[in-house]
């Protein structure tokens, strides 16, 4: 959809700053009362949610230019989708973050966005991942794991591992321990290896609409010559791409689309996996943005006053994936699960999406640090997430921080319950 499409939303916006807070119902602190990683940064109004609302209505309304300034602020955000969330505990008539994204498409159009991002576009486009690592290396972190060829037999669960867990050497065993996981529970799993692809997700999400949807039509192929029923991920980032950009591309994956978390509650709850050995660990939980707020399905574009919506039409951010990893830790164990003040759809971001990672690493870090602080005054020590970009993030500035907690994903301590030891 064109930005002209969300006039009414821009037009609708009070600039009550409600886009940049915790709710009041929810706000536990002043500390930890900001919810926006981008206007707490910068400071300045056009950096929140409702401030590139004022953004996108100026360029329609050619008060602006689209120039280098326009573009500074759209990218300077992790597009987590926070101010999205916030403003809709009392406004539901407007998708902040849908302007966001076609704010940065009308970037792309007029060639206005950062090197960094152009680089990531040309690597996926030669290398099929963000990283420009080589694609003929993306299956190698599944070797010697017996995982069905899925490009030449047909399997029940497709696993796609992601551009991040492929290819960060650091999180090697927490992919290679998640499909074992998966294997020894019995499920008839294959793996696409180097014919894997980047999801798409990050170019759409910076704009490049057409780049974006090439990688999710060829992701539709896959899945269907593979017979799958279930495609299943352990990236949030990923998963966020199939359930919702997917759908605003217009691309139908088929099958069910699930997170590792997800997967391995149900095999929990069907006995498949049993948690049998103690983790005496005091853990606190990072929502990934694009496992919860940002993973609810796009619902369809809306004709007329918003307002008169129903419900099952309206993102609002509860509906993503929160429950299933913490259920998970309550399952194990020893585990005593603490919660930060910021959770679920009111989570504060890591820092690594919508390209900040890529292109503006004092943001990104600046994001990371503020967690990794909230995540301290829990008494935890470790800190578990599900998705490798927030752990990627959250472990390099907890350890620039000298923080002394350890940053895990949610299936290294699954694994350690059920095999007593960890994976690699």
């Amino acid at each position: 959809m064109a930005l002209e499409a969300y006039r009414r939303d821009m037009e609708g916006c009070s600039r009550c700053s409600s886009c940049k807070w915790v709710p009041m119902s929810q706000m536990k602190s002043h500390r930890f009362s900001q919810v926006c990683p981008s206007i707490s940064r910068y400071h300045f109004h056009s950096f929140a949610g409702s401030g590139k609302l004022m953004l996108g209505l100026s360029l329609l309304d050619n008060r602006i230019e689209m120039n280098d300034s326009v573009a500074d602020v759209a990218y300077k955000c992790t597009l987590c989708g926070a101010c999205d969330a916030n403003c809709k505990v009392y406004r539901d008539d407007i998708d902040i973050a849908e302007v966001i994204e076609e704010i940065r498409a009308t970037c792309v159009e007029n060639g206005q966005f950062f090197a960094e991002h152009q680089m990531m576009i040309d690597d996926l486009k030669r290398e099929n991942n963000v990283f420009g690592e080589p694609k003929n290396a993306r299956g190698d972190w599944a070797e010697g794991l017996g995982l069905k060829d899925a490009n030449a037999q047909k399997v029940d669960v497709l696993f796609h591992a992601g551009c991040r867990f492929s290819y960060d050497e650091d999180l090697l065993g927490v992919i290679r321990g998640a499909a074992t996981l998966i294997r020894d529970a019995g499920v008839d799993l294959g793996v696409a290896g180097k014919a894997e692809s980047c999801c798409g997700g990050r170019a759409f999400g910076l704009g490049f609409r057409g780049d974006g949807k090439n990688f999710a039509e060829d992701m539709a192929v896959r899945v269907k010559s593979s017979g799958a029923k279930v495609l299943l991920t352990p990236c949030a980032d990923c998963y966020g791409a199939f359930k919702y950009a997917y759908r605003r591309m217009g691309v139908d994956l088929g099958v069910q689309v699930m997170h590792i978390s997800e997967y391995l509650k149900a095999l929990a709850a069907n006995g498949k996996i049993n948690f049998k050995n103690r983790v005496d660990r005091k853990i606190t939980y990072h929502d990934p943005c694009h496992l919860g707020r940002r993973s609810e399905p796009y619902a369809g574009p809306w004709e007329g006053n918003k307002l008169l919506r129903p419900a099952s039409r309206k993102r609002d951010g509860r509906k993503g994936v929160y429950d299933a990893p913490r259920d998970l830790l309550r399952s194990i164990p020893g585990i005593r699960l603490v919660e930060m003040e910021r959770i679920r759809e009111y989570s504060w971001c890591c820092g690594a999406g919508g390209g900040v990672w890529e292109a503006d690493q004092e943001l990104s870090d600046f994001a990371a640090r503020e967690r990794i602080e909230e995540a301290l005054t829990t008494g935890a020590d470790a800190l578990a997430t599900s998705c490798p970009w927030c752990e990627r993030n959250l472990r390099d500035a907890a350890e620039s921080m000298g923080a002394g907690i350890e940053v895990l994903d949610v299936t290294e301590l699954v694994a350690r319950s059920i095999k007593g030891e960890v994976i690699s």
